[in-house]
């Protein structure tokens, strides 16, 4: 198998949809044994022991869908699995909650997807 260049890999998954890339993922951390709670670390004490935990979990909300609402309930469709009704119904809802409780990577991915095609989004 041939080598790829980092370019080349962040070419070929410009081309891939939210889907594929999160089944990638899914397949990396089969492939490498990652699992994603073992990573977090300890409590440290110490400054700033007493502020906020940091946010896990993150909420996509859709603000708008700009001047390509097809492209954009295409794109709902991708990310929520749902039927073209639902997907336009969800489009079309003020502050319509497209992904609920994903973490950061995921509520990112799902944000440039809808950016790219031209909605207003919110990460809450």
């Amino acid at each position: 198998m041939a080598k790829l260049t980092k370019e080349q890999f962040v070419e070929a998954l410009k081309e891939m949809t939210i889907l594929e890339i999160k089944e990638l993922v899914d397949g990396l951390k089969e492939e490498f044994g990652i699992d994603p709670t073992a990573v977090s670390a300890a409590p440290q004490a110490g400054p700033g022991a007493d502020e906020e935990e940091e946010q896990t979990e993150f909420t996509v909300v859709i603000k708008s869908f700009g001047d390509k609402k097809i492209q954009v309930i295409k794109t709902v469709r991708e990310l929520t699995g749902l039927g073209l009704a639902d997907a336009k119904k969800l489009t079309e809802t003020p502050d319509g909650v497209i992904k609920e409780k994903v973490n950061k990577s995921d509520a990112d991915a799902a944000k440039e997807a809808l950016e790219a095609v031209g909605a207003t989004i919110a990460i809450k």
